[in-house]
């Protein structure tokens, strides 16, 4: 069953191990500093549901009475890089990375794609103790779903719970280098890109995820561009980092070039212009056509989409090239503000009470105060009333070619 564990290393040297190429390009408000944004990447399709005002936070089974302690959380470190390996990081590399400047803590992780009840799913193996100051805040606080993964349940991001109607208590199948049967202990997410489950490394190495083979990094007053660049040169062949985090001025976004590479800086009238008359009619004509198809978690059409894949699905019916992820579609052009908003822009929301600050769903605006989107499970694509409440994160007006640079393909 080794076909079962995809390793994460063999795709992370585009920097997309986890779904992820660079950074949100919602700029923070107006005053600020050069802030990091910190936003999720979840698997394609975006595993989003449609904004709402009372989404729960963590949730946890209770811990069994022998459940482990677990090391108490004194502070949050924020997660600002991620390295994945075909295979085990050796301690000489470890002890470079963690000498760099600007290197606050570091945490070891298992990682890989594995199936859980028969989908594939990104999954961490850590040290509960030590990884949860990493984590989101509020599945950071929460002492009692770290206790249940260090007594070998398994925790899985609150949206994948919902959407795939995980029984909290129950159990589910994890297929492995060995089928594991294991209880699900708490939804909670975890804030990595694109991860959806984490695991003790007791219970990973059982599951034949390869050992310490990732790592997540925090430096918070780094320029973190700056430092990819040097985790990189570390690395061994086939290893790769992606960056968690943006670093942006206020007013900027990131431009075609630093999209490509991962980096942040200004837009240029290089990136522009944003699209024509003509490709919005094309796209909102496409999107339009496909109000009534059913959502389903991963599809990107014709007969069936998330968010993010009506997006990209309806920008294709325009002859336009866009990334697959709601959270890398805010990278594709320059934040613009509600009394600006024209058709065809795109909105974007924090629907996640575990990850309250990352962008996890997408809408496309239609004009005249409405907006078409692809809500969630049981539903269909549906034209609402758009949404600028408290889950609101911004609304981008897409650039082509920075669209196309952020999808991975710089040409355009």
């Amino acid at each position: 069953m080794r076909d079962r564990v995809r390793r994460l290393g063999s795709v992370v040297g585009t920097a997309a191990a986890l779904g992820t190429a660079a950074a949100l390009a919602v700029p923070a408000g107006a005053g600020a500093a050069t802030t990091a944004v910190r936003r999720s990447l979840p698997e394609p399709g975006g595993r989003a549901a449609a904004p709402h005002p009372h989404r729960s936070a963590v949730t946890v089974a209770p811990p069994s009475a022998d459940a482990p302690q677990v090391a108490a959380l004194h502070r949050l470190r924020p997660a600002d890089l991620l390295v994945v390996a075909p295979k085990t990081l050796s301690p000489a590399v470890l002890a470079r990375i963690r000498q760099l400047p600007g290197v606050t803590a570091t945490s070891r992780l298992d990682a890989a794609s594995i199936r859980v009840n028969g989908k594939f799913v990104q999954m961490l193996g850590v040290s509960p103790g030590q990884f949860r100051a990493f984590a989101a805040g509020p599945t950071a606080r929460s002492t009692a779903l770290w206790r249940s993964v260090a007594g070998g349940s398994i925790a899985v991001s609150s949206t994948m719970g919902r959407q795939d109607k995980l029984p909290l208590g129950g159990t589910v199948q994890v297929a492995g280098q060995r089928r594991e049967t294991l209880r699900v202990g708490g939804f909670g997410t975890v804030g990595i890109s694109g991860v959806d489950a984490v695991v003790s490394d007791t219970v990973a190495r059982s599951l034949g995820i390869p050992a310490g083979n990732a790592l997540v990094i925090s430096a918070p007053h780094a320029q973190l561009a700056e430092l990819m660049h040097k985790v990189k040169a570390i690395l061994p062949h086939g290893a790769g980092v992606a960056q968690l985090a943006a670093q942006v001025e206020p007013g900027q976004v990131v431009s075609a070039s630093a999209a490509a590479s991962g980096a942040a800086g200004a837009t240029t009238t290089a990136d522009g212009p944003p699209l024509t008359a003509a490709q919005v009619r094309a796209f909102l004509k496409a999107a339009m056509s496909r109000v009534g198809m059913p959502y389903v978690w991963g599809a990107a059409g014709p007969g069936s989409f998330d968010c993010s894949g009506l997006v990209q699905w309806s920008m294709r019916q325009a002859g336009l090239l866009m990334p697959r992820v709601a959270v890398d579609q805010a990278r594709t052009g320059p934040r613009v503000s509600l009394s600006q908003l024209q058709p065809g822009d795109l909105l974007f929301y924090h629907t996640d009470a575990t990850a309250p600050t990352y962008i996890s769903h997408v809408a496309i605006y239609l004009g005249n105060g409405m907006m078409e989107q692809a809500p969630e499970p049981g539903m269909d694509v549906e034209i609402v009333t758009a949404e600028f409440g408290s889950e609101f994160a911004g609304a981008v007006r897409v650039f082509p070619r920075l669209a196309a640079a952020v999808a991975g393909d710089p040409a355009g």
